[in-house]
């Protein structure tokens, strides 16, 4: 299973970014596909994941900005409304399929104030 991840940038604050990963490879839908970050000096965090029945999980942080959505192949997308300076770091992808968990190359999201 490889995970390709897009959709990150340079982004002012209060502005909008969409983040993909995709997980190819595997003809099985993946059982779950999420995101985490890692900020400079900071260990990696759960940024929010989504399983195949549609149930989201949030990190406290982004709740009520960040929504994830999946479609019915293996893509999540990770829409981040009103991002904030705090929100800059890498960003990975996750997925996981009978319980053999899969990352993907990170994306850079830098929020300017």
């Amino acid at each position: 299973v490889q995970l390709q991840a897009s959709g990150g940038g340079l982004v002012q604050a209060g502005g909008s970014l969409r983040l993909s990963c995709a997980a190819s490879g595997n003809p099985f839908r993946m059982d779950v596909i999420g995101w985490h970050r890692q900020a400079p000096g900071k260990e990696r965090e759960l940024v929010a994941s989504i399983s195949t029945d549609g149930s989201a999980i949030y990190a406290d942080a982004v709740k009520g900005r960040f929504t994830i959505s999946r479609d019915a192949k293996n893509t999540a997308y990770l829409q981040m409304n009103s991002l904030k300076p705090e929100d800059t770091a890498v960003y990975y992808c996750k997925s996981v399929r009978a319980r053999v968990v899969y990352w993907g190359q990170g994306t850079l999201v830098t929020v300017s104030s």
